[in-house]
């Protein structure tokens, strides 16, 4: 490596003042330095040589394009307009994370369209730009509750996804800490999925900071008693916090209709490939109140009328309580890993409008019972909660005498990646794994996947 001879680590040393390299990690306790040697492959003579090691390294991928996939839970496969990458593409936007006053201007009115849009979704005021994704924004809206009350115990379904509720848990952080916030979960009903309402009357008290559900939940299942469990925590004193995937909101009530206080959900069905490690993003709205407007920490943006009659600028709001404006005083850290993917999002749902949601999401809806049904045809195979689902179900294999990890080995081998398996996250539900059939799904896709699953469970 070009800086990595003795002289220009001596210069380096004297411009920094530090007698030796060593002196630079005297504060790393003695026991805790690695002083073996490192088991690395040999180095590799060339550039060309590189290129052609990592390429044979993503060989070794499936993805998404080459093979039919039924996984979703978290990361779903949905149509990306091709306009949706030409506007992000754009370099006045792609340039400008932080930029001059005029390219600023224009990313701040779509960040703005963004977050109008989406409040027009959920059926709330005020929305805030997105951080780094739904576990994340279920963290930071729980501590806005338990700010808002000073409460220090929040309720969430145990069927809720195991990444989101780790995430949730880090948030809330370890036990004896200043801003903990403990975490209780309430059962969820074996025969429906639905979320067990004595089990949440037992344990609701005084003492909670907020009720938390999703609609659809974690394995696609309608709750149909949202504004029951919303009129429970409210008597209750606390907040009502309701997570959402924001496509199925063309069919389904937006959650302030049922009573829901804070909203949170995943940004990454809006127009957001799919990817591994980032770009999933969380969004939270609330109604525009001072009290909760005052508890965000994320980025938000205003709209104000300028000395020009009939223009409008717009600006960062409330900045100084972000971590941006005060650091570690902020009221959480947030992050802008996912604030290009906003401006994208923002495309897709100005493209989309009230008539594209309602269609994107009854093909949906038809397209994912359909799937069930004739999933249900194949020998051994059953449906879990076949009512009220929305694109994600749960397909039991109990019946086959096969095991899920089995049957998508068997599947991949076949050009289709089968559902997420859950029997190690949910052992009661026996061997069952989560389907999510999107738009994207053909009737000659889901005729395949039987078909596959009848020659490998016979």
């Amino acid at each position: 490596m070009a800086n990595a001879t003795e002289e220009a680590k001596a210069a380096m040393l004297r411009a920094i003042g530090a007698p030796s390299i060593e002196s630079l990690f005297a504060q790393i306790p003695e026991d805790h330095r690695f002083r073996g040697t490192l088991d690395l492959p040999p180095q590799l003579a060339s550039e060309v040589a590189l290129k052609r090691h990592m390429l044979g390294l993503l060989k070794k991928n499936q993805d998404c394009e080459q093979s039919l996939s039924f996984l979703g839970s978290g990361i779903w496969q949905h149509h990306v307009p091709a306009i949706v990458d030409e506007v992000v593409g754009r370099t006045e936007f792609l340039t400008s994370v932080w930029g001059t006053p005029s390219s600023d201007h224009g990313r701040n009115q779509a960040w703005f369209e963004f977050c109008s849009m989406m409040g027009e979704l959920v059926g709330l005021e005020f929305v805030g730009l997105p951080v780094y994704s739904w576990g994340c924004a279920i963290g930071n809206a729980v501590r806005m509750a338990s700010r808002l009350n000073g409460r220090r115990e929040v309720l969430v379904p145990a069927g809720m996804d195991p990444e989101r509720l780790d995430v949730l848990r880090q948030y809330c952080q370890p036990a004896g800490t200043q801003g903990h916030v403990a975490v209780t979960t309430v059962a969820y009903e074996p025969a429906t999925g639905l979320l067990d309402l004595a089990d949440l009357a037992t344990k609701l008290s005084p003492t909670i900071a907020a009720v938390y559900i999703e609609n659809p939940g974690s394995f696609g299942v309608v709750e149909p008693r949202s504004a029951e469990i919303g009129r429970l925590a409210h008597a209750m004193g606390a907040e009502f916090i309701v997570g959402v995937d924001p496509i199925s909101l063309g069919v389904l009530a937006p959650p302030a209709d049922y009573g829901a206080d804070i909203v949170v959900g995943t940004i990454q069905t809006l127009g957001a490939h799919m990817a591994a490690g980032g770009g999933a993003g969380g969004f939270i709205a609330s109604r525009d109140e001072e009290r909760y407007a005052r508890e965000y920490p994320t980025l938000n943006i205003s709209i104000a009328p300028t000395d020009r009659p009939g223009e409008h600028g717009f600006a960062l709001s409330l900045a100084h309580q972000s971590s941006y404006g005060m650091r570690e005083e902020g009221k959480d850290w947030t992050g802008n890993s996912v604030y290009l993917t906003t401006i994208g999002c923002a495309a897709y749902m100005a493209l989309m409008g009230p008539a594209g949601f309602a269609e994107i999401g009854e093909v949906i809806t038809q397209r994912s019972h359909h799937a069930a049904k004739v999933l249900c045809g194949v020998p051994g195979v059953r449906i879990m909660f076949p009512s009220g689902f929305f694109k994600e179900f749960l397909v039991n294999f109990d019946g086959t005498g096969k095991s899920v990890e089995a049957i998508n080995a068997a599947l991949r081998a076949r050009g289709i990646f089968g559902g997420r398996d859950l029997s190690a996250d949910f052992p009661a539900l026996g061997q069952s794994a989560l389907y999510a059939v999107t738009e994207i799904h053909t009737a000659e896709d889901i005729a395949r996947l039987a078909a596959a699953l009848e020659e490998i469970v016979a």
